[in-house]
C-alpha cells in the first residue's frame, strides 16, 4: 500500500464521484488514500477516460531519491520535467495556452 494524492481541476462530477469510491476527498477536488499499485493504475485509467478538458495531478510515495513520483493529465501551466532521474515542475510563461 502506498500513500496517494490526486488533485483535480475542472473535471466532470462523474470522475469526482469515481475517485471518491477509492479515496477520501479532504477538500474540493483533493483526494488522498492508501492504495496498491494495481488500484493506483486503475484510478489513472479512470482519470484518462473521464477527465475530459479538466486537469489532474496524481502523486504517490515511492522508493526514489525524492521519495515520490507523479504524473499529470490535461493542460496546465505546470509541466513535469525529468533532470537526471529527479522530477521537477517547470512553469510555462503566461499565457501558456492561447494562440
Amino acid at each position: 500500500m502506498t500513500m496517494l494524492t490526486v488533485v483535480t481541476e475542472a473535471v466532470p462530477p462523474r470522475l469526482r464521484g469515481r475517485l471518491a469510491v477509492w479515496l477520501l476527498e479532504v477538500r474540493a477536488g483533493v483526494y488522498i488514500g492508501n492504495v496498491s499499485r494495481k488500484v493506483r493504475e486503475m484510478i489513472w485509467e479512470q482519470i484518462n477516460a473521464l477527465a475530459e478538458d479538466g486537469n489532474v495531478v496524481m502523486a504517490w510515495a515511492t522508493n526514489t531519491e525524492s521519495g515520490y513520483d507523479f504524473q499529470t493529465y490535461g493542460t496546465n501551466r505546470r509541466m513535469p520535467i525529468d533532470e537526471d532521474g529527479l522530477r521537477f515542475v517547470r512553469f510555462l510563461p503566461e499565457p501558456f495556452n492561447k494562440p
